[in-house]
């Protein structure tokens, strides 16, 4: 399942009911991202991968898990808020944003607003493991949305919205204080990962080969 941080719509909250284990029922209204969905397809959230259970042409439902409630602004959110919503990417869909998982990694919370011009720089403080993947002109989701990191600091970030992008997201409608789901680039971890690994000599052609995924007679080609 995969999302490209291109929010198709902005829908509002309209019920919540808590579920036994500490999970949450909400139900949403919109009109766009209902169109073709179907019962058990994903719809992001704010950026926050949910299970459709109920739909109406006016609205949808999701639950979710506890974790999703603790790790996610979700957990904090009130009926009539405003969610970015966005429709899980079609197998030959348009892809227009940036690999987003819909697994947001943390909260970070707005320290600023300004304008530069028509644009408006919001700037954003995040977890340490959140700031070791984040660079400038790098990908970041925010609430589900895919933006271009502007700068960088060493616990803060800033991002640049231009006018289209203001009127269609739920960012520039938040204030300082405000908390938002961060989902950091994917290709960030993965590359973290493979160098670790391969530092440990995890990835050499002898492993591989072991495990199965090249033949003995592989060799490298310079």
């Amino acid at each position: 399942m995969m999302f490209t941080g291109i929010v198709e719509e902005i829908g509002r909250v309209l019920a919540i009911q808590p579920v036994s284990g500490g999970g949450l029922r909400l139900r949403i209204g919109c009109r766009t991202v209902v169109e073709g969905t179907r019962l058990g397809d994903s719809i992001a959230v704010d950026g926050v991968c949910l299970t459709v259970t109920d739909l109406a042409p006016d609205s949808f439902q999701v639950e979710l898990q506890p974790v999703t409630v603790r790790r996610s602004t979700l957990g904090r959110i009130a009926v009539g808020d405003l969610v970015n919503l966005e429709r899980a990417l079609p197998v030959g869909g348009r892809f227009g944003g940036h690999y987003v998982q819909g697994h947001v990694d943390t909260v970070g919370r707005i320290v600023m607003m300004y304008r530069d011009g028509a644009a408006l720089i919001v700037r954003i403080a995040a977890p340490a493991e959140a700031m070791r993947y984040v660079v400038e002109r790098g990908f970041i989701a925010v609430d589900g949305a895919s933006l271009t990191v502007q700068r960088r600091f060493p616990s803060e970030f800033e991002v640049s919205l231009v006018a289209y992008t203001q009127e269609h997201i739920t960012l520039p409608r938040k204030r300082p204080g405000a908390l938002v789901n961060l989902e950091v680039d994917i290709i960030a971890k993965y590359v973290e990962q493979f160098l670790a690994l391969g530092a440990s000599g995890a990835l050499s052609l002898e492993s591989l080969h072991r495990a199965g995924f090249v033949s003995a007679r592989t060799e490298v080609e310079s």
